[in-house]
């Protein structure tokens, strides 16, 4: 028989039967003490004939000083919301086993707190490599590794609630000084989501978005002022939304140190309010949850799409809206759709959120998406030529952060190989992004489009009217057709109800005739155009 250090065993099939005919009744522990106390034989869970070590005495006290820590770190609720049922199954080798009752759960830590598991446990077992989360009951464990959901429920805990901060932030996320001491670690986790590179100073303003930045500013420097209650900020994704509620967060804590009177600040994601509101029905601290958040001055909520579809977390956000701006206090809220066009949204909160300042920030222009480089370059310190600017402008025309994590990579790339940012090498790195957007634009696209600027019907572009308010637009149409798309002349033709190509040709060159004659003509052309490519 192979040599096995001290602890481990091999059981096969026959010797686990007779062992499990022949065993007495497992004792059920009276009191602590004697939970806690020394079996005779170590028990297992056993999947295969592998050798498990059970988790004998040490590896007892590194697991709860690794639950000690986490608890410490995600405090009381989410602890015993999140991280209570896990068990200790044993140590494989360098790999820790731990089990959850449900997949749920296991996926959740997993996701959650895998990495810092796997942390915790290398600080405390150098050898640990992994560690494996389960699905499985942990009754044959040891005694004391996990809590039992059968234990008897004790008091609720303060619930940990999102950041309030009054006036600047202490370095590191600390959390202000009169925060209530069973706050202390939320806020510090909740400080630190606000990023530092995200102010009203360091945000590029042009025609998209320059409404939403003045009513942005308006509010950090007036809240609750008349007209701005609530403050509804909507648009597309990597526009500058959450940059904007950021930006007004750090400017209403910063109140103090420019002598104005200190502001009480909440910010969140919705999913977060989403969460806290569960943690506390589960903690049945609800009515702490409700005072929390209707006692703070400024209430922030980011993208409150994810808010669609969810009932009971719909309504407990309506009363808290009803009670802050009863109060006098200022909200904010951003999300992907105007108030009007979330639909999954009750009807009395959709109005509600509609009834103070609405601000969309639209897609960018060329203009500006070239502003926003040259800044954030100037920002890094390095020279871009404008050839390069103007290529990624062009090429990357929906999304802001694409647009400047583009640039990070050719920054990157640059300095780590020593070599000069050239239209060359742009396309060298950026192959994978540049060819996501070469994105193919449809003739029934363009159709629409230009029927709706030019407020005709899109039939019209079809049919056989030959009036000039409809004629002018379909030949546009067919011109941009013949630009953005590879569709032939005679291809093209039949889109436009059949028409021959020579109409095709027809049109094509009369708007570029006008382009050049007529300033004002060329400028809707030229928005089409963007508008389609975006």
């Amino acid at each position: 028989m192979p040599f096995l250090p001290e602890g481990w065993c091999v059981v096969s099939n026959s010797d686990m039967e007779r062992s499990l005919a022949t065993a007495p009744e497992p004792v059920q522990a009276s009191s602590v003490d004697a939970a806690l106390a020394p079996r005779s034989a170590p028990e297992r869970l056993v999947e295969d004939k592998r050798p498990v070590r059970a988790p004998a005495d040490p590896l007892a006290a590194q697991w709860a000083r690794v639950r000690a820590r986490m608890q410490e770190e995600v405090g009381e609720v989410e602890y015993r919301s999140w991280l209570r049922q896990v068990s200790l199954a044993g140590l494989d080798g360098d790999e820790i086993t731990l089990r959850l009752p449900t997949r749920f759960l296991r996926d959740w830590v997993r996701s959650h707190y895998g990495a810092r598991l796997t942390a915790l446990w290398q600080a405390e077992e150098p050898c640990v490599r992994r560690v494996e989360i389960r699905v499985g009951a942990g009754g044959a464990l040891p005694a004391g590794l996990a809590e039992s959901l059968a234990v008897a429920p004790e008091p609720a805990p303060a619930l940990p609630l999102p950041a309030v901060a009054r006036g600047p932030v202490a370095p590191g996320g600390a959390a202000p000084a009169g925060a209530r001491s069973d706050l202390k670690g939320e806020l510090r986790a909740e400080a630190t989501a606000l990023d530092r590179r995200f102010d009203f100073d360091s945000f590029v303003v042009g025609k998209p978005n320059e409404f939403a930045y003045a009513c942005a500013r308006r509010v950090a420097e007036h809240p609750a002022s008349a007209g701005f209650n609530p403050l509804f900020l909507y648009g597309g994704v990597g526009l500058g939304k959450t940059h904007l509620m950021h930006a007004i967060a750090w400017e209403l804590m910063r109140r103090p140190a420019n002598g104005q009177a200190p502001v009480s600040v909440a910010y969140m994601s919705a999913e977060k309010f989403m969460w806290l509101f569960i943690a506390a029905i589960r903690s049945q601290s609800t009515i702490e949850f409700k005072e929390h958040l209707r006692s703070v001055d400024v209430l922030m909520v980011d993208d409150l799409q994810f808010l669609i579809g969810k009932d009971n977390t719909q309504e407990e956000f309506f009363h808290t809206f009803n009670a802050l701006v009863d109060a006098g206090k200022q909200i904010v809220v951003s999300a992907d759709k105007s108030p009007s066009d979330l639909s999954g949204i009750e009807d009395r909160l959709r109005t509600r959120l509609g009834w103070g300042m609405v601000a969309d920030l639209h897609a960018t222009t060329f203009e500006l998406r070239i502003s926003i480089l040259s800044a954030k370059a100037l920002r890094a310190g390095v020279t871009v030529p404008p050839k390069v600017m103007e290529f990624l402008a062009h090429k990357i025309t929906t999304n802001v952060r694409e647009l400047e994590g583009a640039l990070n990579r050719l920054i990157a790339h640059a300095n780590l190989f020593g070599r000069p940012i050239t239209l060359e090498t742009t396309q060298e790195v950026l192959h994978d992004v540049l060819k996501a957007h070469d994105r193919r634009v449809t003739i029934e696209e363009i159709q629409r489009k230009v029927a709706e600027h030019w407020n005709i019907r899109q039939t019209d572009m079809t049919s056989a009217r030959r009036a000039r308010a409809v004629a002018r637009p379909r030949q546009v149409a067919m011109y941009l057709a013949k630009q953005l798309t590879s569709r032939s002349l005679p291809e093209i033709g039949r889109k436009f109800g059949n028409r021959d190509h020579t109409t095709v040709m027809h049109a094509v060159s009369r708007i570029a005739e006008l382009i050049a004659v007529d300033a004002a003509f060329a400028e809707d052309v030229e928005l089409l155009r963007r508008m389609l490519e975006s």
